[in-house]
């Protein structure tokens, strides 16, 4: 596996704001394993708050809160699932009111997360418009490698979305 630096991340980070400035549309993120990687990129764009509304780290149970809406969560909803992923990026399109929203979680490692997902495993979606997931399996226990390829595959799969 290629190792994914910052200066990645902010490529994909101006690649995405390079599609939300052609449609003038905006996007919001509700991160978990990536740390705020995501939302890190995406404010290294300069001019960022023309497409960037606001971002949210969602580490723990009480992170949750963060997600916290009219609407309650689902019940027995846990992290590094799609489900969770669907959530975050709703939840963060509406709290932002912003017409995209990123979710992300996952297992970094080095070991397995509580629910006993294995290091490297995760989820990222994107909605707005349309929605999409992606399922993530890096095979590797390093933690930092981990979050950035989560955060890389966000933006990512946010670029293709959106200009789909």
């Amino acid at each position: 596996m290629k190792l994914i630096t910052f200066g990645d991340l902010t490529e994909a980070g101006k690649d995405l704001a390079e599609a939300l400035r052609a449609q003038q549309e905006s996007v919001a993120v509700s991160e978990s394993a990536a740390g705020g990687l995501i939302n890190a990129a995406l404010v290294a764009v300069p001019g960022a708050s023309d497409f960037y509304k606001g971002g949210m780290i969602v580490y723990t149970s009480a992170g949750r809160n963060l997600l916290a809406t009219n609407e309650p969560l689902p019940s027995n909803l846990r992290g590094a699932t799609e489900a969770f992923a669907v959530v975050q990026a709703n939840r963060a399109k509406q709290m932002y009111e912003a017409d995209w929203g990123i979710g992300e979680t996952g297992a970094t490692g080095p070991s397995a997360n509580p629910y006993g997902d294995p290091a490297g495993f995760g989820w990222v979606a994107c909605n707005g418009k349309s929605e999409t997931t992606l399922q993530l399996q890096t095979e590797i226990d390093d933690r930092v490698a981990n979050m950035h390829a989560f955060a890389l595959a966000a933006l990512q799969l946010a670029v293709e979305t959106i200009r789909a």
